[in-house]
């Protein structure tokens, strides 16, 4: 007999066992939503450009400032098997557009605030389920039909939405010098033969302190956030660089497990002194010969990759050295210099250097970056070297940086744009809503609540700008009504304007995407109805 888990008396009228057992599946739902919701409600007044941003401190004890919605619920510690769903929602969306994460997680929150009402009603859940995977469908039409084309050559237009991105990020002031940093690096990656892929991988980050965000550049060539080798005076600046990235070491080899050799007397310890010289030597007079003048040298982990000796010998012969370059940038640095990676000494040939007009030391804040211009047959990458005055600015600019990145990345494989301000969400809510009312059945009640769940985001953006959102939201249905598809909440001015004059623009893939994934969050969350726990 199933045990009767009824938390309230029930009257004694002739219930049957499966009864109880429903109790039970509705509690655990219930539940779900209940914690789904508490999430997305912490994120929700950092929507929009007047939100507010969370102050994160982590166990090490380091403090994070962001409003950026994968950041907040990344560094959440959810417990609640439902709450991480919506953790993973944010990261997913994060992935696909890389902006509108904040937004697709109050949605969702939204949405499971519906259901509770329907379910409440007596709705099955498979019929929301179902219906809400129609009017998810049928919104990414109506969507698409919004959007307006745009031409990867019309740069002003990308700009534009890269600083709609911005806008809503703790260093918005900065938006206008980020915006167009943003869209031409995104540019000048896109290879002509696959004109829809970018991978950002392409384009790197470099942060360095000191300065304000003003100061931040992009680099045509490559940055290095170490200085040169000066322990035995070598050269820091050298032009016409021939330069060669090498993974071997130089330094005199080690007996390959744990051995000593024991010497008895000086002149065996001068013999052995003297074939480390003559082996190091021999390796530098090697890479002489190709005529190579700057050495980037991978980090090593098996012994010193230089020695002071070789250093020593590295600066006689005029040689610039980068040394401890990390492993997971050789590929980056190889690409852009168009060389090869040299793995032996053997294998050291002219034909596998990169070349480059200079190569020089820059003294940058507190301290100083190795800076190389002016390659030769550069591959397709950038640099963007990222200034701030501390640390938190440093890394919310490297965040904001990315989402625009994001953006216009997003812009390069589906090249629509669409309205912001919450004009999308309320043309939306408008036309689901009309289109309800011709649907039969429960399933036009199901949709009605979709329609009227998208209406949190431009009454979200209203509350966050301290403005009174009923009056703002109902003005908003009424323009649209009236046919302003691009009726938006402008935020700056505290009233309703066409959002598309107002610049306020942002790719459709970020829109899409938001509203497929949380209904597709949503439908798995309503369709749970256990959770099991395994020991």
């Amino acid at each position: 007999m199933a045990a009767p888990a009824v938390s309230q008396p029930r009257s004694t009228t002739s219930k049957t066992e499966s009864y109880i057992d429903n109790k039970r599946k509705e509690d655990v739902r219930q539940a779900n939503i209940v914690a789904a919701r508490a999430v997305a409600d912490a994120v929700r007044t950092s929507l929009g450009p007047k939100g507010m941003d969370k102050m994160i401190s982590t166990s090490s004890g380091e403090v994070i400032i962001t409003n950026d919605g994968a950041t907040i619920l990344n560094k959440m510690e959810v417990l609640q098997p439902a709450a991480k769903m919506l953790v993973e929602l944010s990261k997913s969306q994060d992935t696909t557009a890389g902006d509108g994460t904040t937004t697709v997680v109050v949605i969702a929150g939204a949405l499971l605030k519906q259901c509770l009402t329907l379910l409440s009603n007596g709705i099955h859940p498979t019929v929301i389920s179902d219906s809400l995977h129609k009017a998810s469908t049928k919104a990414v039409d109506v969507l698409t039909a919004m959007a307006v084309p745009v031409e990867l050559s019309d740069r002003e237009s990308l700009v534009k939405s890269a600083s709609t991105s911005l806008n809503s990020k703790v260093v918005s002031q900065y938006s206008t010098l980020l915006a167009p940093l943003a869209v031409d690096g995104v540019l000048s990656v896109v290879d002509p033969a696959k004109p829809e892929v970018v991978d950002l991988r392409d384009i790197k980050i470099v942060k360095k302190l000191g300065g304000t965000v003003d100061d931040t550049e992009m680099v045509k060539g490559l940055v290095f956030d170490k200085k040169v080798s000066h322990v035995a005076g070598g050269p820091t600046r050298i032009e016409n660089a021939k330069i060669a990235v090498i993974q071997f070491q130089i330094s005199p080899p080690k007996t390959d497990i744990e051995q000593s050799i024991v010497v008895s007397d000086y002149t065996q310890m001068d013999r052995i002194l003297k074939e480390e010289r003559n082996y190091i030597l021999g390796m530098i007079k090697k890479i002489k010969a190709t005529g190579c003048n700057v050495l980037l040298i991978q980090k090593s982990i098996l012994r010193d990759a230089v020695t002071d000796l070789s250093l020593h010998y590295l600066a006689k012969s005029k040689i610039l050295v980068v040394k401890d370059v990390e492993r997971d940038d050789i590929e980056f640095i190889t690409k852009t210099l168009n060389c090869l990676p040299i793995a032996n000494i053997d294998h050291f040939r002219a034909e596998k250097l990169g070349y480059a007009d200079l190569v020089e030391e820059v003294s940058l804040g507190d301290g100083k970056i190795v800076k190389i211009t002016g390659i030769k047959d550069m591959g397709r990458t950038t640099t963007v070297l990222v200034r701030g005055s501390n640390q938190l600015v440093l890394d919310e600019a490297e965040r904001s940086l990315h989402d625009a990145l994001c953006v216009v990345r997003c812009l390069v494989s589906k090249r629509f744009l669409i309205a912001g301000g919450g004009a999308p969400e309320i043309e939306l809510s408008r036309q689901l809503g009309a289109w309800a009312k011709v649907l039969h059945g429960m399933e036009g009640y199901c949709v009605k609540s979709f329609a009227e769940a998208l209406e949190v985001i431009p009454y979200t953006l209203a509350e966050n700008a301290g403005l009174n959102p009923i009056a703002i939201v109902t003005e908003l249905r009424n323009r649209h009504a009236q046919g302003e598809i691009n009726a938006g909440i402008n935020v700056r001015k505290g009233q309703i304007t066409n959002i598309l004059e107002e610049n306020v623009v942002q790719p459709l893939l970020v829109s899409t995407s938001a509203i497929t994934l949380a209904t597709e969050c949503v439908r798995m969350i309503l369709k749970i109805d256990d959770i099991v726990t395994v020991r």
